[in-house]
């Protein structure tokens, strides 16, 4: 469902439906992936990264999904995150159906450890490409997604190198600290 500038009209869109703001379209295989793909949602608003999200199975609505992508485009989305478990052939059929990036967010589940939707994922046939992130990845599913919409976003790429910069900045505070507490260790001359 799309709101447009009505507002949140469901809960599961955020969506200004204005021209030039980036937006993905999130697909979640079952409504038990919430768990798994909450972070991505986090991560993509915190990115001021419009999304929409809906659950849609491969296996159980082909059609949705279907329609879902092809007119994924033409609703002004430029990325589509598919997370899945098991099976997980949503991600492929949706790149099937549009010419928009399709990234790839395996779920983990009990059965494989989530190797199957991991591996149903990144060995996709030629002509139907889905980018594929870690098992349970949602962070970097949603960061991929913001790293491909900033190429025509330039305010997205600064807060994507802002982005950057802050991890940077900790991993330095880290290692200034790990000094800190080997300096015990040290000899002294």
């Amino acid at each position: 469902m799309e709101t447009g500038d009505r507002g949140q009209e469901d809960g599961r869109t955020v969506d200004a439906a204005m021209n030039g703001i980036p937006k993905a379209l999130v697909v979640m295989g079952s409504d038990s992936d919430f768990a798994a793909v909450e972070p991505c949602f986090k991560l993509l608003g915190e990115l001021s990264v419009m999304f929409e999200a809906h659950v849609c199975s491969a296996h159980r609505s082909p059609g949705k999904a279907a329609e879902l992508a092809k007119g994924a485009e033409g609703r002004g989305f430029g990325v589509i995150i598919a997370a899945a478990g098991k099976a997980a052939h949503l991600p492929g059929v949706l790149a099937a159906y549009t010419p928009l990036p399709v990234i790839g967010l395996p779920v983990s589940s009990p059965a494989l450890d989530g190797l199957d939707a991991l591996l149903s994922m990144v060995q996709m046939p030629p002509g139907a490409p889905v980018a594929t992130v870690a098992l349970d990845g949602a962070e970097n599913a949603a960061l991929l997604a913001a790293q491909i919409l900033s190429v025509a976003s330039p305010p997205l790429r600064e807060k994507m190198r802002a982005y950057k910069k802050a991890l940077a900045d900790r991993i330095e505070e880290k290692d200034a600290a790990l000094g800190e507490r080997l300096r015990k260790y040290m000899p002294t001359a």
